[in-house]
């Protein structure tokens, strides 16, 4: 939906990150004065280092709104969509605001599609009972 994936660590001395980052050839950059830290190397540009998102509550209560999504072999953990609204809300960068309506719209949409698809099931259970 965005231009770059956010990676939000709760810790970013993880032994873990450095070597998922050699696996692809990227390097971690340390904060340096006002620059946030962040990866570098051709197989990591889309990926953004996040240590705080802002307007919401720290990353240990933050976990639980997140859902599993697979990509290939590897699941990993989402923050809910209107969890990184409300965050995009309260940053108000101009990147924010303009992609902000598009996943309102598509937050509508998936509960909608949830809304149905408990029906179905509610329906489905009272004619098999």
């Amino acid at each position: 939906m965005t231009q770059d994936i956010d990676l939000w660590f709760e810790n970013l001395k993880s032994p873990g990150i450095g070597k998922a980052l050699k696996k692809v050839g990227g390097v971690f950059v340390h904060q340096i004065g006002l620059n946030p830290p962040m990866f570098a190397g051709d197989g990591v540009n889309l990926f953004d280092v996040v240590v705080t998102m802002h307007g919401l509550n720290g990353f240990a209560d933050e976990w639980n709104h997140t859902i599993d999504v697979r990509f290939g072999k590897v699941k990993v953990k989402v923050l809910e969509l209107d969890r990184i609204i409300k965050s995009k809300e309260a940053v108000r960068r101009p990147k924010d605001l303009l992609v902000l309506p598009v996943l309102r719209d598509v937050l509508k949409t998936v509960q909608a599609v949830s809304r149905s698809e408990k029906s179905n099931r509610r329906k489905n259970k009272s004619h098999s009972l």
